[in-house]
């Protein structure tokens, strides 16, 4: 009977070794294992895919001529006016710009916290504001993300979204790009929002100084990474519909 233990144990070890080395080979060196198919080309293969980036469309002939608009504003108008405003427009003194802008966004995402209940979120972004504004010389200096203050963002598309209120259909905006229909209400709650409070009085310097608003739309562009045509894919406009769909579901649950 020993022996017999002893012969079954020294089995089970060999078989193990040769499990253990037949997976480290297929797994620590897989691709010597995979074959390709050269017939196989990348729009074929993304065709096949499409399935899985469905989203609910209904307006979607409108939505890509406004997608194409986009991208011929954007190649022609945006990048170009971007390109001019890096070059004559010093790193420091650019930064300090999307800095300022992104410290009066911190109004909508105070708001919108505390409708959503978030305590904590909300404390975080008025101590950022209060920093920022005070320390940082109305935002010009990130001085709270030094102080481990990092910017979150909230907005009204998100509350609704928190109360169950539904995406909608997805819509392209012209200018503004992907969106659905709850966002662009909630685009247009915070825009009032900011405009009423009329934080550091830049709302009302703005209505008298118009370049204020050309600014803003430049550094928004300058601080969007996204391009149109960077993905080089005959289905970029489902991918972007699908990707901003999904990082909308996740945003809301956040």
């Amino acid at each position: 009977m020993q022996t017999l233990t002893v012969r079954l144990l020294a089995g089970l070890l060999l078989l193990g070794s040769s499990l253990a080395s037949a997976e480290e080979s297929a797994f620590t060196r897989p691709l010597e294992r995979l074959t390709f198919s050269h017939e196989l080309e990348q729009y074929q293969f993304e065709r096949a895919t499409l399935r899985a980036l469905q989203v609910s469309d209904p307006l979607e002939p409108l939505n890509r001529r406004i997608y194409h608009f986009n991208y011929k504003f954007d190649q022609h108008v945006f990048l170009p006016t971007v390109r001019t405003y890096r070059k004559v427009t010093p790193r420091p003194l650019r930064s300090g710009i999307s800095n300022a802008y992104t410290n009066l966004k911190e109004i909508p995402t105070i708001a919108n916290s505390l409708l959503q209940l978030k305590g904590k979120r909300a404390m975080h972004s008025t101590a950022r504001l209060l920093f920022n504004s005070i320390f940082g010389v109305a935002g010009i200096w990130d001085v709270a993300s030094k102080m481990g203050l990092e910017p979150i963002h909230e907005d009204f598309g998100q509350t609704l979204g928190h109360y169950g209120v539904p995406a909608g259909p997805y819509l392209m905006l012209p200018f503004l790009g992907p969106s659905n229909l709850r966002d662009s209400g909630g685009l247009t709650a915070d825009f009032l929002l900011e405009r009423d409070i009329n934080w550091l009085n830049y709302p009302r310097t703005s209505q008298q100084y118009p370049g204020l608003y050309v600014l803003e739309v430049v550094d928004l562009r300058h601080t969007t990474e996204l391009k149109y045509g960077q993905l080089n894919s005959p289905f970029e406009y489902e991918k972007i519909r699908y990707i901003y769909t999904k990082a909308r579901e996740l945003q809301v649950m956040d």
